[in-house]
């Protein structure tokens, strides 16, 4: 009889467990919002202005201003002849016209350039002699920004590469062959390498970085995409292990820094003070203690409050009205207060409760670096934003299947995602780089106006 209680006891346990699995969504783990099933709990309502949707009366206006007169390709004026009431001819000025600009596309037309190699025999020694190619003619029959169109359209659109050849013989009426998009993306990766390989040395030695990763399939293998995440620049890595190698490859030197991190097992490497653990991540093991009803149930509800409380200090510290010594000084209680109750809760019966709040206090410390270390963000949502159209393209492409499609992954994306933290324009970036690499010169850097990198 003891062993049926205790099989029935097990199985019951088990069926929890796996009603738990199938009921995560990205509220109360790490999934992300996309995966979310149809059945998951919709968002938190916001509560209701009472305004009406769209402008409000008085909300300025944010039109696409008029162009100065001498910046415009033609100017027609349009002026009356004869008076509306009496007919009569009207002879003057108007000092000051209505104006209204309409913009236009034109039609592109690629521009084809021929070069005839001629080779002429000398009359006095008879030797033939060719003319020299250009220093910057590239070696296929594309030009720079062609090349660079198609790295943009791929890497920063996420566009497909049987999309990419409809997009340029549509819009660009130049007609590609699909096997000819993967070799200008190799032409585009190697443009990119050296300042890429510049903005990672940059980005491991900032005193903050933050890191994050997602599955990326590399053909038959699984590899894994990271990213590492500075104010101005963003370097990604597309690698075939998420293990702690992959992560201190990802990281660098410890040497004076902080990393922002999620709680994942490749990061347990670093010491608590080198560390910074993701509190939106910490909200979301939290609502999975209330899902789980009772003891569970009331420790994750008091921890999600403090979460609230230790949120809003923050913004108020991060947008002004709070000072950061005052903030340190309210912070306390609320350390306190999170520290006991992860402490009760890695007493309570639930096995997989007091579990998480083992492992949470293990990095204790780590959840409040950001408190101690100005510059420091208490979440990893930078990281997540940067993965987040990664993650597009990948659904989209089904991932990469060649070395060579991976090495223009991670440059492409760092190029982009960076350019667009330096509000820098992509597609004249990557056609620079492209004319560098056709006439072997240095590629511009991605660091423009930034502290020279230390070695």
């Amino acid at each position: 009889m003891l062993s049926l209680l205790e099989t029935v006891a097990a199985l019951q346990k088990r069926v929890a467990e796996l009603e738990e699995r199938v009921n995560q969504n990205s509220r109360n783990s790490s999934k992300s919002p996309s995966s979310d099933p149809p059945n998951a709990p919709p968002p938190p309502k916001q509560t209701p202005s009472g305004r009406k949707a769209g402008g409000q009366p008085g909300h300025p206006g944010h039109g696409r201003p008029l162009q100065p007169v001498e910046s415009v390709n033609r100017v027609v004026p349009l002026r009356p002849v004869s008076c509306g009431e009496c007919g009569a001819l009207l002879l003057g000025e108007d000092p000051a016209p209505v104006r209204r600009q309409v913009t236009e596309l034109p039609r592109i037309e690629p521009v084809v350039t021929e070069y005839q190699q001629h080779t002429v025999t000398c009359l006095v020694c008879g030797a033939s002699t060719p003319a020299a190619w250009p220093a910057d003619l590239p070696a296929g029959s594309c030009g720079p920004r062609l090349e660079a169109t198609v790295g943009y359209v791929t890497g920063r659109l996420g566009l497909s590469q049987r999309d990419t050849v409809e997009l340029l013989d549509t819009l660009c009426h130049t007609p590609l062959s699909l096997g000819s998009i993967p070799a200008l993306e190799g032409r585009v990766s190697t443009a990119l390498e050296k300042p890429v390989a510049e903005a990672v040395e940059y980005v491991q030695a900032q005193p903050t970085n933050n890191v994050d990763e997602t599955g990326w399939p590399l053909g038959p293998r699984r590899g894994w995409l990271w990213t590492n995440v500075t104010t101005l620049v963003t370097v990604f890595f597309l690698l075939t292990s998420r293990s702690t190698a992959a992560a201190r490859q990802v990281i660098g030197s410890l040497t004076d820094k902080i990393v922002g991190t999620d709680r994942y097992s490749a990061y347990t490497w670093m010491a608590v003070w080198f560390r910074q653990v993701c509190w939106a991540h910490l909200r979301r093991d939290f609502e999975a203690l209330v899902e789980r009803g009772g003891e569970s149930q009331r420790i994750g509800q008091a921890l999600l409050a403090q979460a609230e409380q230790l949120f809003s200090l923050w913004h108020r510290v991060r947008d002004g009205p709070l000072n950061r010594a005052d903030f340190q000084i309210q912070v306390q209680p609320l350390r306190q207060r999170v520290g006991e109750l992860l402490r009760e809760g890695a007493q309570v019966a639930h096995s997989k409760t007091a579990a998480t709040c083992a492992k949470i206090l293990q990095v204790e410390a780590a959840l409040w670096t950001f408190v101690e270390q100005e510059g420091v963000e208490p979440t990893n949502n930078a990281a997540e934003r940067a993965l987040r159209r990664a993650v597009i393209w990948r659904r989209r492409s089904f991932g990469t299947h060649s070395d060579n499609g991976a090495r223009f992954v991670e440059r492409i994306l760092t190029v982009v995602t960076t350019l667009r933290q330096q509000h820098r324009d992509v597609l004249d970036y990557l056609t620079e780089a492209c004319t560098a690499a056709n006439a072997k010169r240095k590629a511009p850097s991605l660091l423009l106006n930034m502290t020279k990198v230390t070695a």
